[in-house]
């Protein structure tokens, strides 16, 4: 449950969140264990119904990559002007 979005909140999980519909929501998983079946099974099956947003471990996917490789990207760039500069000042 720490793993999953309130939907409502957006930024606490549904075991810290306080709206109705983050107590739905943690009455489901806690129906669903009771019945036996695995964590990952209800967690894949509350994506399917809420969309990748509900986990705080979204998958890679063809939309979600860019999420990743952008930041490394950027910090890359980052890395080479600050090396170019710390040359040129050494020059100086």
């Amino acid at each position: 449950m720490l793993t999953l979005r309130c939907l409502k909140c957006q930024s606490q999980s549904i075991a810290d969140s306080d709206a109705p519909m983050a107590g739905d929501m943690r009455s489901l998983v806690r129906e669903r264990i009771a019945a036996g079946e695995e964590p990952e099974a209800i967690r894949a099956w509350l994506v399917e119904r809420y969309g990748d947003y509900v986990s705080y471990q979204p998958r890679v996917t063809a939309l979600t990559w860019p999420l990743y490789v952008i930041p490394l990207l950027l910090l890359l760039g980052v890395g080479l002007v600050l090396r170019r500069r710390l040359r040129r000042g050494g020059d100086a």
